[in-house]
């Protein structure tokens, strides 16, 4: 069982910047990738969009197209937590964000990740 909390969400205005932390209880932290999804406002929980993942084995990073260059994510096994670091934030990163845990391989399905957080709410201003 693993337990995921985020954390770092708010209110920023555009080309600002936040950072995300998904913070995860048990010991075999280091055995799940961990990707970062978003939900827009009105949109349904299968419609969540991948935005970031790292994976298990050698930390490889994955982005959608959209985030690329702005959108850092990195994890620290020690301390059980995954970062995503979001420069030059633009009115259309707007959404709550999720972490979500899978054991091994990374996915950017978000009906293949078995656990995930509650959720922390980003919004960009114009």
């Amino acid at each position: 069982q693993v337990q995921l909390v985020e954390s770092g969400g708010g209110l920023v205005q555009a080309g600002g910047s936040l950072r995300l932390s998904c913070t995860a209880s048990g010991r075999t932290f280091s055995s799940y990738s961990i990707a970062w999804f978003r939900q827009a406002p009105g949109k349904e929980r299968q419609l969540r969009q991948f935005v970031a993942a790292i994976s298990w084995s050698d930390s490889s990073t994955y982005y959608l197209d959209s985030v690329k260059g702005r959108f850092t994510i990195s994890r620290d096994n020690a301390k059980n937590t995954v970062y995503l670091q979001m420069n030059s934030l633009k009115p259309e990163d707007t959404a709550v964000y999720y972490c979500a845990a899978r054991f091994h391989d990374y996915s950017a399905y978000v009906g293949a990740y078995d656990y995930w957080g509650q959720g922390t709410q980003v919004i960009v201003s114009s």
